[in-house]
């Protein structure tokens, strides 16, 4: 296996940003695995690392990124040094930079004097990465496969601000309770989803899957309510899901996660998308 951190794409706005690389000993044709991390996340949270290893050593390549706009630096990718990044965050940046990715998986990606290619995706989505996973894949021939993890159903039920206020001052903010910032949106944001609803519409391009599509979400997600991803499922006839028992938001993981070992309920979780990618490669 070899493992390459830290990489650099261009993203929306041509704001650099970066990513790992993790090459299988032997993936032969096998599809990249690119995983796309949820609010107020990044590719190197919790256990996500493990997950990666995991993936690598079954056999598939991986690459795990940050959203350019994420709040994140190429200098320090972790957590949220750049909050007026942030604010300027919208959906339609991030599915700008899932493309960027996928179009880079194509071109070829250059490591230790190599260029590396795929000619297919395969993507995962945590949370609001869930949702932009499915518009891009509704949107891609290039993607093969598709698995969320605890996915959103509908980013227009994601405003619940006092949007008046929010109009009115045009920046609103959320308390990050791990780091304690207080992380601004632009009303620009909510702009951004009403001038795009229809290319957003999460529904809409779920109805449009016509590859595999795994649909995992825990039990007990105090975060995104299971009915969610009910709703998913019911969307698109070639979708499967997975009820993961004892199974958070995170399934299990927090940041940091200092442990060797994957939790129980992401390890679960991990082990049916490896299962779902291989039979259906």
């Amino acid at each position: 296996m070899e493992i390459y951190q830290n990489l650099v794409y261009s993203g929306s706005d041509n704001r650099k940003s970066p990513f790992d690389l993790y090459l299988a000993e032997n993936s032969a044709d096998r599809p990249l695995v690119v995983f796309a991390h949820g609010y107020k996340g990044f590719k190197d949270w919790g256990a996500w690392h493990l997950a990666a290893l995991a993936f690598a050593e079954a056999g598939f390549d991986f690459l795990k990124f940050n959203f350019s706009h994420n709040g994140g630096t190429v200098e320090n990718p972790i957590d949220f040094p750049d909050l007026e990044a942030y604010s300027e965050n919208t959906y339609s940046r991030e599915l700008e930079d899932i493309e960027t990715i996928t179009n880079l998986a194509a071109s070829g990606i250059e490591v230790n004097g190599k260029v590396k290619s795929w000619k297919k995706v395969a993507l995962i989505g945590h949370s609001r990465g869930g949702g932009i996973v499915i518009l891009h894949a509704a949107r891609s021939a290039a993607i093969s496969h598709l698995t969320t993890w605890a996915s959103v159903a509908d980013y227009g039920e994601r405003f619940n601000f006092d949007m008046d206020a929010w109009k009115k001052t045009g920046v609103t903010t959320v308390l990050n309770g791990r780091t304690k910032q207080e992380m601004p949106h632009k009303y620009a944001f909510y702009e951004d989803y009403v001038a795009d609803k229809e290319k957003l519409n999460i529904e809409t391009a779920a109805r449009k899957i016509d590859i595999p599509w795994l649909i995992v979400h825990g039990d007990i997600d105090e975060a995104v309510n299971f009915e969610e991803a009910d709703r998913l499922k019911g969307w698109s006839k070639y979708a499967h899901l997975i009820e993961i028992q004892n199974g958070s938001h995170t399934f299990g993981a927090s940041h940091p996660w200092n442990e060797i070992e994957i939790p129980k309920p992401l390890k679960k979780v991990v082990e049916e998308t490896i299962r779902f990618f291989a039979l259906n490669a």
